[in-house]
């Protein structure tokens, strides 16, 4: 990638929520926006880990035995095989960063599909 990417104004391009949205890529990963709100589906990744990070807002990963709250600036790696679910009592934004491809349940079946983002 030879161009710079403002990771603030993609949030600007779509309204969608939990739609993935590719704005990056390297080593053969995804890096994504994603507006959430609400609850997500419960889901595991049983080939990888799960990256979360939380550029403004506040989400819940709820996982069978505890849930993490991340604010603003806040990193959680679930890891592979977890089952868990984000959930968003009031609009926020994600980055996850994953294997290029990945549809963020892991389970093609039930994910939305990623958008690559026009730069």
């Amino acid at each position: 990638m030879a161009e710079v990417v403002n990771l603030t104004g993609t949030l600007a391009g779509f309204e969608a929520l939990w739609s993935q949205h590719i704005v990056a890529g390297y080593d053969g990963n995804d890096v994504m926006s994603v507006k959430v709100q609400g609850e997500f589906v419960w889901h595991s990744r049983p080939d990888t880990d799960d990256f979360f990070l939380v550029p403004h807002g506040e989400i819940d990963i709820q996982m069978r035995d505890r849930t993490v709250t991340l604010r603003t600036g806040g990193v959680f790696v679930v890891p592979a095989g977890a089952e868990h679910r984000p959930v968003a009592w009031a609009k926020a934004h994600l980055r996850p960063i994953g294997p290029r491809g990945t549809p963020g349940t892991g389970d093609p079946a039930v994910a939305a599909a990623s958008v690559k983002v026009a730069l």
